[in-house]
């Protein structure tokens, strides 16, 4: 663990040096925790009126077995801040895969990858330090937006019920579960990608595709065409638990120090 933390920092002392990183980290979550607060204060302002709108049939049926305890602002509330549970999940898979791709294709065009190869630093070690080093700040920074969000919840839902269903089991299983777990999928890729070509710019394309079936899911949730519950959750998490075991396994495997030292010139 000593390597691995030593690697850890070294990462983060040459990438928040950047100023610029240190903004796009923080950006893009804070992004999404004042989105929904802003809907949320919109909607407050005009409960009564959705609470006869929301009446009709504004929220779609499958949607009510979430709203059990909520009137219908309320629901309606939830149900638009509801559209965001997967944003917060995508952000720290967003977040690291440029880090991540740039992590070891970046160090041989700047020379500074044959020094770190040359260390008895395992492979397993190695790309552990650099996942983590990619994965732990946007992981944080989700989980604090997510607080911001929850907090801000709190002042400007239309019913307490609405901020007891932002902080359920299914939004913390969501955001604290889920969330790494795709940050590590992500991370993993990237860095398996990072290891087989050339160029940075072409590694950060690249990572960043894997980003669409992600956006994909969004997009149908914002279409009605599926909604989070607790089952679809709980099977992402166990799906993603396999897929990082084995991606990370795969990783480890393709990783190969001698290749990448006399391939890359």
């Amino acid at each position: 663990m000593r390597k691995i933390w030593i690697l850890v920092r070294k990462e983060w002392a040459e990438v928040f040096k950047n100023r610029f990183v240190l903004f796009t980290t923080a950006f893009l979550p804070l992004l999404f925790a004042v989105l929904p607060l802003v809907i949320m204060y919109a909607t407050g302002n005009y409960a009564s009126d959705i609470n006869d709108l929301a009446s009709t049939s504004d929220v779609p049926p499958e949607f009510m077995e979430l709203c059990v305890g909520l009137d219908g602002s309320g629901c309606m509330q939830y149900f638009l801040v509801s559209q965001f549970m997967l944003l917060f999940m995508m952000v720290p898979m967003i977040i690291p895969v440029t880090f991540a791709s740039y992590s070891i294709v970046g160090e041989k065009s700047t020379r500074t990858l044959e020094p770190l190869l040359a260390t008895p630093i395992k492979t397993i070690e190695l790309l552990t330090g650099k996942a983590l080093a990619a994965t732990i700040p946007a992981v944080l920074a989700t989980w604090l937006s997510f607080l911001i969000f929850a907090i801000g919840a709190f002042i400007l839902a239309t019913s307490p019920g609405v901020v007891g269903k932002i902080l359920d089991a299914l939004w913390l299983t969501a955001i604290i579960v889920v969330g790494p777990l795709l940050a590590i999928f992500g991370v993993t890729i990237a860095v398996m990608i990072s290891s087989r070509v050339n160029d940075p710019r072409v590694a950060e394309q690249v990572s960043a595709l894997f980003v669409l079936p992600l956006v994909g899911l969004f997009v149908a949730q914002s279409l009605g065409l599926i909604y989070l519950n607790a089952q679809l959750i709980l099977w992402m998490a166990v799906i993603l638990i396999v897929l990082d075991t084995g991606m990370f396994a795969f990783a480890t495997q393709l990783f190969q120090r001698e290749t990448i030292l006399t391939r890359w010139k």
